[in-house]
């Protein structure tokens, strides 16, 4: 319990940092809100054109109030799960700055960690509730009845702790890759198009050919999305809830360690370009 008081202590600070950061540029995350807002939309009208040309009430487990609900929780979840993780570091090493942070006596990893969950904190406050209460008001006008689902909820909630750890260590080790080549901009571009689909957040993954979506859903992938959006619509029965729950962890665990074992590799490469 000292220790981790003292954890605390040493990087509750940078989550601070992080919330006024957020505070500083919050014209910034409200675009980025109101783009996610619009990119919905699109697709909303997009998948009411497929629903209507198909003629069926159904595809593939999807109604389309199913798809509604999916579009907006997605853009949520991603928006909460999301990671800097590669740009911070990318840019650090770019312009130097790495150079103090890593002879500062804090872990590499945590400072990234706490600062983004000050963002995180704010996003979640300000903007996911907000759409969460709009979604289930929705939900309530279209399925004739209150449709909430704590237990399914606080899953939810678990389930996008884990994909946000795993999105944060992942990019984290994606960001490692700027020791190497010191600037990662297009690769980033390259990387969240990639992650994106792979994710489920442009496709449920329920779409994808039978073989394909086996192959994804065990993949680290789909916990970046497509796992918390569906454990939140109640689209998995309590045993597959818990595979899933369970693949997800086992995830962090493995990209945990190798993003340590890359920092150790990586901090003898380090050439600081503006340091």
């Amino acid at each position: 319990m000292q220790q981790l008081k003292k954890y605390l202590r040493t990087y509750l600070p940078f989550t601070r940092a992080g919330i006024q950061a957020a505070m500083t540029y919050r014209s910034n995350f409200l675009a980025w809100f109101l783009g996610s807002i619009v990119y919905c939309l699109v697709m909303y009208y997009i998948w009411l054109a497929v629903f209507n040309s198909s003629g069926e009430g159904m595809i593939n487990g999807f109604t389309m109030r199913d798809m509604t609900v999916f579009l907006f929780i997605t853009a949520m979840t991603n928006f909460l799960t999301d990671s800097d993780g590669s740009y911070d570091v990318g840019e650090e090493v770019r312009d130097g700055n790495i150079a103090m942070r890593l002879i500062k006596p804090v872990g590499f990893h945590s400072t990234f960690l706490f600062t983004e969950i000050g963002w995180k904190l704010l996003i979640f406050g300000m903007i996911f509730a907000p759409v969460v209460i709009g979604v289930e008001i929705y939900k309530f006008n279209a399925y004739g009845g209150f449709a909430f689902n704590i237990a399914s909820f606080a899953l939810y909630i678990f389930s996008m702790t884990m994909s946000y750890l795993f999105s944060f260590y992942m990019n984290v080790c994606f960001g490692f890759m700027a020791f190497f080549l010191k600037n990662l901009w297009g690769f980033n571009i390259i990387k969240s198009s990639i992650l994106r689909f792979l994710s489920g957040g442009v496709l449920p993954l329920a779409f994808m050919p039978g073989a394909l979506r086996q192959v994804l859903e065990w993949l680290p992938f789909a916990s970046l999305c497509y796992t918390p959006v569906m454990i939140y619509m109640g689209m998995y029965s309590p045993a597959e809830t818990a595979l899933r729950l369970a693949v997800q962890v086992a995830w962090v665990i493995v990209f945990y360690i190798i993003s340590k074992l890359i920092l150790s590799t990586a901090l003898r490469h380090v050439s600081v370009q503006g340091g």
